[in-house]
């Protein structure tokens, strides 16, 4: 008689749907688990997203292009890069100029010169860029 109180037929009825979320929630399991025979492992590959042909991983390392200000220094180079931005309030456009301390181990560059630089790992207090052509020779 106990068991025919509304309380115990709403806790019943709360365990069968907790029971049937439970199966849903582990057939939805079943489907994700790895593939244990080989047609399923083929199946598996074939959707697979195919390797950037770049290899492994792609170089987001930043490229800049600018002007040689200064070669005094041995295997470094300072380069100006100007950078258009448009002003965040009065929408103007506005010159930014950056000066970038630049490895070149050949001292092929001079003063005057235009130059492409890539980003690279630290290699001194102030180095964070090597050159990797000269574009346009000073005249």
């Amino acid at each position: 008689m106990a068991d025919e109180t509304p309380e115990n037929e709403e806790a019943v009825a709360a365990a069968e749907d907790a029971e049937k979320a439970l199966e849903a929630v582990e057939a939805e399991a079943a489907i994700e688990l790895p593939a244990t025979d080989e047609s399923d492992a083929q199946a598996k590959a074939a959707i697979e997203l195919p390797v950037e042909e770049d290899g492994p991983r792609a170089n987001r390392r930043k490229v800049r292009e600018g002007i040689v200000v200064s070669d005094a220094m041995s295997a470094t180079l300072v380069v100006a890069v100007v950078e258009r931005v448009r002003h965040p309030k009065y929408g103007k456009t506005v010159q930014r100029t950056k000066k970038l301390y630049v490895h070149d181990a050949e001292d092929s560059a001079k003063v005057g010169d235009r130059v492409r630089v890539q980003e690279t790992r630290p290699l001194s207090k102030l180095k964070r860029w090597r050159l990797t052509e000269v574009v346009e020779r000073a005249r």
